[in-house]
């Protein structure tokens, strides 16, 4: 399993870096779907590692329907795969939230200088 590494700071001037803001949007992508916020919140949870069965069946789902969904999420980097003999668990990246949050506020406040 990749670690992850967290964004560069900020540049001097208040400026966002554009990788970044590329991840970012990546991001709020993955997690614009109800199914994927869903997921998101069965794995908050302290120390939550839930199978592809054990997620499909909390939100009432079709298999294929979570599996589809884990890819998005995975390729987003906000969930990671770990198996465990035959049984693959899912794990939220929950520093990569964090980070898009921070993002999103400095967004925000580069937004309310050049609006006031």
């Amino acid at each position: 399993m990749a670690a992850y590494h967290p964004p560069p700071p900020p540049r001097p001037g208040g400026a966002v870096d554009p990788q970044q803001l590329r991840q970012a949007v990546a991001i709020l992508h993955a997690l614009n779907h109800s199914l994927r916020q869903g997921i998101i919140r069965l794995l908050t949870d302290d120390g939550a590692r839930l199978t592809v069965t054990e997620i499909f069946t909390a939100l009432r789902i079709e298999q294929s329907v979570a599996s589809q969904h884990l890819a998005i999420l995975r390729a987003a980097r906000l969930v990671v795969p770990e198996r465990d003999g035959k049984f693959i668990y899912y794990t939220l990246v929950a520093d990569r939230l964090t980070h898009l949050l921070a993002l999103v506020r400095d967004l925000s406040h580069l937004s309310d200088e050049t609006t006031g």
